[in-house]
């Protein structure tokens, strides 16, 4: 196992010097910053903020084949009733690299690896490619719990603490429309009976 090497920026690895031959293959662990996260305009803190993420390198006469692991926990407020929420994210992403296509004029999906920079593109930057993994690895909604009931819309009345008063008759305005509608539809088919 080969650790961040000196000289080397916070996160970032420098793949020349793990001097790899076709089918070689090495693992490296960077301690990486986490940033916090925004889902829904709210914002979900890492816990801890820095996490030891591993990469794994393998080379190949076609190029170089990348994978970085690492697993942390985002803590904010529950989506549904805004408590105190906590989800873990285990990230394991995969990148590639080409052979032969450093000067490429533009960067190929399938082919190049955006978190390659630097001479001859061999400067890995773990630290942005932990943070975007990060970000596809959320999940949608991230809640206290599964089952939670949310708030009642009209009073804010946490619902997992109880019912609320508010009347279950009570018709939200913007639906008055569709339910004279039905008014009018359901009156017509009771004529035809």
């Amino acid at each position: 196992m080969a650790d961040r090497r000196r000289g080397e920026p916070e996160g970032v690895i420098d793949l020349r010097r793990l001097d790899l031959a076709p089918g070689a293959g090495a693992q490296v662990d960077v301690p990486v910053l986490l940033p916090d996260m925004i889902l829904g305009a709210q914002a979900y803190a890492p816990e801890p903020p820095e996490a030891l993420a591993r990469v794994d390198v393998g080379s190949s006469g076609s190029g170089v084949g990348l994978r970085l692991r690492f697993a942390t926990s985002l803590r904010g407020p529950c989506q549904r009733c805004l408590e105190a929420s906590e989800v873990d994210i285990a990230v394991d992403a995969r990148e590639f690299q080409a052979s032969g296509r450093v000067d490429a004029d533009e960067i190929d999906d399938d082919l190049d690896c955006e978190y390659l920079s630097g001479p001859m593109r061999m400067e890995l930057d773990v630290g942005a490619w932990a943070r975007d993994a990060m970000a596809e690895a959320m999940p949608m909604s991230i809640l206290c719990r599964e089952d939670c009931a949310g708030l009642c819309a009209r009073c804010g009345t946490d619902l997992n603490a109880g019912a609320c008063d508010c009347a279950d008759d009570e018709v939200d305005p913007r639906w008055a429309a569709l339910g004279e509608l039905r008014e009018r539809l359901g009156g017509g088919d009771d004529e035809a009976t």
